[in-house]
């Protein structure tokens, strides 16, 4: 009697799937975890390495490069990004050069240096794999970008986890935690979650106006920003 091998089943799970922004918020921590089950009966024990990838929502962006001209810095030359994720983080159980070869890593975006950044118009290659540098190394300055090498743990040949962290900087939106099981080289199994990142109280309230009500969000901002102004300026006059 023959019978084929099955490949693993992931099961992901995260700590929240809500991540509520208030007034004050100084970012959190994400744990990514979940099992690993061999319909083999199988423990894992080193078989399988486990990335994990998180994503923020897609934002358009223009890229502007600084020259200087006559002792002045001034905007140069520039480039728009049609869809580039306002967070990305990777998790590996090992360094991915280790893991999988280039091309896979690129198909999967297992790095920074893979994430597909869908730029607009006609640009020269070179030029664009400089402008996408540059804005890798901008978002990574800003802790949006992360690598984490040996980020994941595996425990009891079946279990594993990952912890990112969120700064206080990120979008709100949806964002997905999509994990992988590799061997040799190869992606035989994913799965993914999916982590909501939302703005409540005073925020969304002013994020609402911004979004809904833009042209009298604009005046009531002009009429305050004015009222503080006098309100200052009569302060200092008595005293």
């Amino acid at each position: 009697m023959l019978s084929g091998q099955r490949d693993p089943i992931l099961v992901p799970e995260v700590s929240q799937h809500e991540v509520q922004v208030r007034q004050g918020f100084t970012g959190t921590e994400l744990l990514l975890f979940g099992a690993i089950i061999d319909p083999a009966g199988r423990g894992v024990g080193g078989q399988y390495d486990i990335v994990v990838v998180l994503k923020g929502p897609p934002e358009p962006i223009r890229l502007r490069e600084k020259a200087r001209f006559a002792g002045v810095w001034v905007n140069a030359e520039s480039t728009d990004f049609r869809s580039v994720p306002s967070f990305f983080a990777v998790a590996s159980s090992r360094p991915i050069e280790e893991i999988v070869d280039q091309k896979t890593a690129a198909i999967y975006e297992f790095g920074t240096e893979y994430i597909q950044l869908s730029p607009t118009g006609i640009i020269d290659p070179e030029e664009q794999a400089r402008f996408a540098a540059g804005l890798v190394d901008l978002k990574t300055r800003q802790n949006l970008y992360q690598e984490i090498v040996g980020g994941v743990e595996l425990r009891e040949d079946v279990l594993y986890q990952a912890r990112i962290s969120l700064p206080s900087n990120v979008s709100t939106g949806i964002y997905t935690a999509e994990t992988f099981a590799v061997t040799d080289g190869r992606v035989i199994a994913s799965a993914m979650a999916e982590v909501a990142v939302r703005k409540v109280g005073f925020e969304r309230f002013i994020e609402n106006s911004a979004n809904h009500w833009g042209l009298y969000y604009g005046f009531a901002a002009v009429v305050l920003s004015i009222g503080m102004g006098w309100a200052a300026s009569r302060f200092y006059a008595m005293i």
